[in-house]
């Protein structure tokens, strides 16, 4: 499975973004998958999962701002992120496990994409 993070830009405090982690090679439909993020001289640090079964888990600085939607016939995953602040800036990475059920390390991993949100 390869994974594609896209979506990120340069945006104000207070506005919106969506990022999207397409799978290729795969159907990922019944995947776990899961955002992170790393922000500068910071390690990464879990943002977001959901499961194969569609249940979701937050980290507490996102829960309420971030929500997860997929597409099954484009392989997408999206993250809808909103009212962004500046410490949600950082290099924005989507992964995906083998199964259902999410754990980790997770097992694939795409490329970032960055966010960034002024003040």
């Amino acid at each position: 499975v390869q994974l594609q993070a896209s979506g990120g830009g340069l945006v104000q405090a207070g506005a919106s973004l969506r990022l999207s982690c397409v799978a290729s090679g795969s159907d990922f439909s019944s995947n776990a998958v899961g955002w992170y993020r790393q922000a500068p001289g910071k390690e990464r640090e879990f943002v977001a999962a959901i499961t194969g079964g569609g249940a979701t888990n937050f980290a507490d600085s996102v829960r309420g701002r971030f929500t997860f939607s997929r597409d099954n016939a484009k392989n997408t995953v999206y993250l809808q992120m909103i009212r962004l602040t500046p410490e949600d800036t950082a290099v924005y990475y989507c992964a995906a496990n083998r199964g259902p059920d999410w754990y980790d390390p997770m097992d694939y991993w795409g490329k970032g994409t960055l966010v960034t949100v002024s003040s």
